[in-house]
């Protein structure tokens, strides 16, 4: 996996060769002066040929150098990618791609300078020194990123999932129900009462008025039609 400090490397190393060959191609037209470099590109069709070579010089002298520091990177990656553009119009276009007029090497000059210009150049320049600082711990999340079911801080455990809670099923027989955890369990639901022996649904039992005072309670004989004995009352007379 990538980190960014392995990266911060790697955008340094980039910088310091693509601004190596800049400066180096830089110092040549300083060494050859000025006019000497415009009767050059005027004799290669290059218009404007002494405002395009104090253009050329110094773009690629001091952009060669700012490369290597990374200091101002987007402004400096778009001044070379337009000094390279401008070669390979009005120099190689229409060339061959290697050969002593090949283009090859202005194609991935040009490549490079507008990685720089976008923001390829890494956190080891002076841009970075001179930007706003922040916090040393948005600095350890972003080189050393956190798996997502952990905590945003760094070295904090990751938090356990609460434990799920069954839902009651509408269903469900709340007599063989499990008690919930804390709660006392639910009575059992008593059973129901069996119907009266003789009796079918709808049907009332008939009430046995009760004696009034001062009435005798007799016993007769039990009939054959009917097997359940009945109470006789007889009113005592009195005198």
């Amino acid at each position: 996996m990538r980190t960014r400090p392995a990266h911060d490397v790697i955008a340094l190393l980039a910088r310091c060769a693509v601004g190596v060959v800049f400066l180096v191609h830089g110092w040549q037209k300083v060494e050859a002066g000025v006019n000497a470099t415009a009767a050059s590109f005027d004799a290669m069709g290059v218009p404007l040929a002494k405002a395009a070579a104090v253009y050329a010089t110094f773009a690629e002298l001091l952009g060669g150098a700012a490369l290597i520091a990374g200091l101002g990177l987007p402004l400096i990656g778009a001044l070379l990618f337009l000094d390279m553009a401008g070669a390979f119009a009005f120099v190689h276009y229409g060339g061959n791609l290697t050969g002593p007029q090949g283009s090859e090497l202005v194609l991935v000059l040009a490549a490079a300078a507008l990685l720089f210009a976008a923001g390829a150049g890494g956190r080891l320049t002076v841009d970075h020194a001179l930007s706003p600082h922040r916090s040393r711990t948005a600095e350890i999340a972003e080189d050393f990123p956190l798996p997502p079911d952990t905590d945003a801080t760094p070295g904090a455990a990751a938090r356990p999932e609460p434990a799920a809670i069954p839902a009651a099923s509408p269903t469900a027989d709340p007599a063989t129900a499990p008690a919930a955890a804390g709660s006392p369990a639910a009575p059992a639901a008593s059973p129901a009462k069996a119907p009266a022996a003789g009796s079918s649904g709808g049907d009332t039992v008939p009430e046995i008025p009760l004696p009034a005072p001062g009435d005798v309670l007799v016993a007769g004989p039990a009939s054959d039609e009917d097997p359940a004995p009945r109470s006789r009352s007889r009113r005592k007379k009195t005198t």
